[in-house]
């Protein structure tokens, strides 16, 4: 078995909660509240802007120019794809980029992306790519299945984000990584794959806490 598909099999439930979460089914039905929406344009660019220095140190930490220039094109695509469509999303909502860029990020935003860039500035290839592998692959399979719901990618609110997430384009991105993961996991001992397991396990809980941030447009409990 891949290692990629014990990760999956093993992690099910908290995956399928990550699916079903309020906040996802409502971009597929249109029943999401659009200032939820807002919320989270605002803290999953802030999360982007470090979500793609996990690329750039995976460039760094890659042994062969291929890995390193595949990396490259996800740091691209994050940077002038992905975020631009942030941009466009945020001019809806009469959100400036500098508005972006200088929001503050909720806990869980700090929480979730400190903890990525501490494993990949720390950790082995193998294990950043781990880190920053729930967001893609996750995100490719809910841009899938919200697809397949009849009218939910010409919704004039959403169905950008889900044109975007189902497409080819971001679909052939995350299949290298799930690779690549497959890869790298081929042939270590079975402590390091579950060290493996275990920080794509936080990663996942940090997805499903992050949906649920932005559904409840959660910030600090306590405000200066």
């Amino acid at each position: 078995m891949k290692f990629s598909q014990r990760l999956h099999e093993k992690l099910e439930p908290i995956w399928r909660a990550n699916h079903n979460h309020p906040f996802v089914t409502g971009m597929g039905d249109g029943s999401l509240d659009q200032e939820s929406f807002r919320f989270y344009m605002v803290q999953d660019y802030l999360y982007l802007i470090d979500y793609a220095k996990l690329f750039a140190l995976g460039a760094v930490k890659a042994d062969d120019l291929e890995t390193m220039g595949k990396f490259a094109a996800l740091l691209n695509s994050t940077l002038n794809e992905e975020m631009e469509l942030h941009r466009q999303y945020a001019k809806k909502f009469g959100i400036t980029k500098d508005d972006l860029e200088n929001a503050n990020p909720s806990p869980i935003t700090l929480a979730y992306s400190h903890y990525m860039l501490h494993v990949a500035q720390n950790g082995t290839l193998a294990e950043l790519v781990a880190a920053l592998l729930p967001c893609m692959w996750s995100y490719w399979e809910i841009g899938k299945e919200l697809s397949e719901i009849p009218g939910a990618a010409e919704h004039e609110l959403y169905g950008e984000w889900i044109s975007m997430y189902s497409s080819d384009e971001f679909g052939t991105l995350a299949q290298w990584c799930i690779g690549l993961m497959d890869e790298l996991a081929a042939g270590k001992s079975e402590s390091e794959k579950s060290k493996l397991e275990e920080i794509f396990l936080n990663t996942t809980r940090y997805e499903y806490m992050f949906w649920d941030m932005a559904y409840n447009k959660q910030m600090w409990p306590i405000d200066a």
